[in-house]
């Protein structure tokens, strides 16, 4: 009775040590598709090709709610990190630490219109009408000249140029253009009353709506999309307190300049520096032209003495306090930075250059942390 037994284990041991070695054999020996390969190499190419274009035209398609989705965000960022500092130091509740944060920057905004108000408000009015007469007299001068008028047949309406067709206002647009996101009241008003009510919702219960994101994520995926979720907040309260940091010397000195000088309107040319300085690089050469501008209405000596304010106000920024403040918050590189700035702000306009530079800040910590460092034989 033993015998059949053995020679059943026997047979069966047999056949399952022959089979795995008859399948790797078949495996090894298999000649491999190169038609399959480049097909399924195809496809890979094709389904990716497909993927950037959709989301492509879908930030084309919703850009503006993209924008303003991403700007509460920014907004719940600051609350967030703001009310959790103060959380720690007083051990109060957060909901409590969010209240005083939000009811301290409500006082302040109120002191300071309260006190500086209407005189930002008269200097800004001043400063609209004066830029646009700048902007008169300089197109003048311009169609003076063979290379003026080239310059001006060449820039385009809104900057400007010529007209080639009824409609623009020629260049007295430029100050219109600058001031048209700002003065078209509804909009903008509701706009940003959207941003600031959905940036305190967000930060009143951040834990919902990442959760709520999360279950969006395949479960194998959770745990590394929030890591990188919470990566990206991280970077995005860091750049924004360095960068408000920037601004605020930024305007400090350039106001203080523009008075010592005797420039006119120098609080609201000092308010519009700081607050343009939000956009790096771009922002610096778009807070110097009014008060340059307002300068050379004063005279040429006037209009040179403010162009070296600000060039001098600029490096110090850039070769002192960026780098302090790089130290402890987030480094782009400037190449980068702008390139990514002409693409957000071709594709969505003003609000796509003013929030390109967080964005791009939220984007690479989100790649560094996703993808391998380079080693020391990988680098250039």
């Amino acid at each position: 009775m033993a015998s059949p037994t053995t020679e059943h284990d026997t047979g069966h041991g047999t056949g399952h040590d022959i089979a795995p070695e008859s399948r790797d054999d078949a495996g090894d020996d298999a000649p491999t598709n190169p038609q399959a390969e480049q097909l399924a190499r195809i496809h890979h190419l094709l389904r990716l090709a497909l993927t950037i274009t959709v989301l492509v035209v879908s930030i084309w398609l919703v850009g503006d709610v993209l924008m303003v989705l991403f700007a509460a965000t920014l907004v719940a960022v600051i609350l967030h990190n703001l009310a959790r500092h103060l959380e720690r130091r007083t051990r109060m509740p957060y909901w409590i630490a969010l209240s005083i944060v939000v009811l301290a920057i409500i006082s302040a905004l109120t002191a300071m219109i309260w006190s500086s108000g209407p005189e930002i408000s008269e200097q800004a009015i001043r400063l609209r009408t004066a830029l646009s007469e700048q902007a008169h007299t300089l197109r003048d001068h311009m169609g003076d000249s063979t290379l003026g008028r080239m310059i001006l047949d060449n820039l385009p309406t809104s900057f400007g140029g010529n007209e080639h067709s009824s409609g623009g206002s020629g260049f007295g647009s430029i100050a219109g253009s600058m001031t048209g996101f700002v003065t078209s009241a509804f909009g903008a008003a509701g706009t940003l009353a959207v941003i600031l009510i959905a940036g305190l919702y967000f930060a009143i219960s951040p834990e919902i709506y990442v959760n709520g994101m999360l279950r969006l994520v395949p479960r194998e995926y959770r745990m590394r999309t929030r890591d990188l979720l919470l990566t990206a907040g991280q970077t995005l309260w860091a750049w924004t307190a360095g960068q408000a940091l920037d601004m605020t010397v930024v305007g400090l000195l350039s106001f203080m300049g523009l008075w010592i000088i005797g420039v006119p309107l120098a609080l609201a040319l000092g308010v519009v520096a700081g607050l343009a300085n939000f956009i790096p690089y771009i922002g610096a050469f778009v807070g110097a032209v009014p008060a340059v501008l307002i300068g050379l209405s004063q005279g040429t000596r006037e209009g040179l003495t403010v162009l070296c304010l600000y060039a001098a106000i600029q490096f110090f920024e850039g070769n002192v306090m960026a780098p302090l403040i790089q130290r402890h918050a987030v480094k782009m590189p400037p190449g980068l930075t702008i390139l990514s700035q002409t693409i957000f702000g071709t594709i969505l306009g003003i609000p796509g250059l003013i929030l390109a530079s967080p964005l791009t800040a939220a984007l690479l910590a989100m790649m560094d942390r996703a993808t391998p460092k380079l080693s020391d034989d990988e680098r250039v």
